[in-house]
């Protein structure tokens, strides 16, 4: 009682989708889920308890504040951290066991400083972000092998694994071998080599290697265009009708009344908006559904709210609106929300306010 919106988390589909890509994953390769984010918006230790309980074997975030947080939740499986200043603080993280990815010889100055450290040396085979620079990968990795640090692993990040065939592909993959050569000739044997993401575990064999990380496809939503692996989308974003009215043709809605109503027809306000991450380019644009019908939404997304046009059905204070869901046949789904806020389904859920409760349905996740 009191809730006025929830993004119902389903967390059988967690475990459904770990157990699918866990499976796709080459026969020794294992599966690090990705929770940074919190978990993508879904919730960071529900979520990685459920996807640690049904095959996965490492987890997967930006921050060392994030990974400290599985730490103190009592969480003890494998942890990548890989975003921070190469002056940041590591001793923390080293002592709670965290793995440490490298990208600067400044990085791996500081952190080898810092103590006795497993790091994840990160070279930049094409993406063009993170990552060492490929002129400067023998002598990070010839650093690396004469500090007090463990390389634990050597990784790669994938450009454009979403778009079958495209011939960058193949060149990372190429690359990422080179990288390996050449981190062999100064003696470093990493226990695990991870290049593939989502769209790699499910379309690039290939690139497998010891530890593929599932990111978005944990989530639900199919990583590559044209490929259906057989994802259930894990989130379900709902809301209660607070106030409902009917009002005659010709008036307009919101601000600037950017939806004028063409008949007589019943508006009902949903109290969310994008301070909750509604986004305001879903204004006379987006869709919810209602009484298991879509219906519009009418005029400019406000920060706390919106409304949509309900036409003649029969709508009562407290009715549920479905503003995205796991099921296109019954509700919008976060890609069609993505697809109409001209973004991607990542901006969509990570960007789910902390305003919305989380609410978990499903499997019983375990603690520890």
């Amino acid at each position: 009682m009191g809730i006025v919106a929830e993004a119902v988390v389903d967390l059988d589909a967690i475990a459904h989708n770990t157990r699918l890509l866990a499976g796709l994953a080459a026969p020794r390769a294992g599966t690090m889920v990705v929770v940074k984010a919190n978990a993508f918006g879904h919730g960071v230790l529900p979520v990685a308890r459920t996807a640690l309980a049904n095959g996965a074997s490492w987890l997967g975030v930006t921050s060392i504040a994030e990974a400290l947080e599985l730490r103190a939740a009592g969480i003890d499986a494998p942890v990548l951290a890989w975003l921070y200043a190469h002056d940041d603080d590591f001793a923390g993280a080293i002592r709670a066991g965290v793995d440490l990815s490298v990208s600067t010889a400044e990085h791996l100055a500081a952190i080898a400083a810092a103590g006795p450290a497993n790091v994840h040396l990160k070279v930049d085979t094409g993406l063009t972000r993170n990552g060492v620079n490929w002129a400067e990968w023998p002598a990070l990795v010839e650093a690396a092998a004469a500090l007090r640090v463990n390389v634990r692993g050597i990784w790669s990040h994938l450009a454009s694994a979403d778009d079958p065939g495209n011939p960058s592909i193949m060149r990372q993959v190429d690359r990422f071998e080179e990288a390996l050569a050449i981190a062999g000739k100064s003696g470093i044997t990493p226990e695990v080599r991870h290049l593939a993401n989502s769209a790699g575990i499910v379309d690039v064999p290939g690139a497998h290697y010891d530890l593929v990380r599932a990111g978005l496809a944990l989530y639900g939503v199919e990583p590559v265009d044209g490929v259906i692996a057989g994802l259930r989308r894990a989130m379900t974003l709902r809301a209660r009708a607070i106030n409902v009215k009917r009002v005659p043709s010709g008036i307009g809605v919101s601000y600037l009344h950017q939806y004028v109503t063409d008949r007589e027809t019943t508006m009902v306000l949903v109290p969310v908006g994008y301070a909750d991450g509604v986004p305001r380019l879903l204004s006379n644009r987006g869709e919810v559904a209602l009484h298991g019908e879509r219906r519009p939404i009418a005029g400019r997304v406000a920060m706390d709210q919106f409304v949509v046009d309900a036409g003649d059905l029969p709508v009562a204070l407290g009715d549920e609106i479905v503003l995205f869901g796991a099921d296109p046949a019954a509700a919008p789904t976060v890609e069609e929300w993505a697809a109409w806020a001209q973004t991607n389904p990542h901006e969509i859920l990570t960007g789910i306010g902390a305003r919305v409760p989380r609410t978990y349905v499903g499997q019983e996740h375990p603690h520890g």
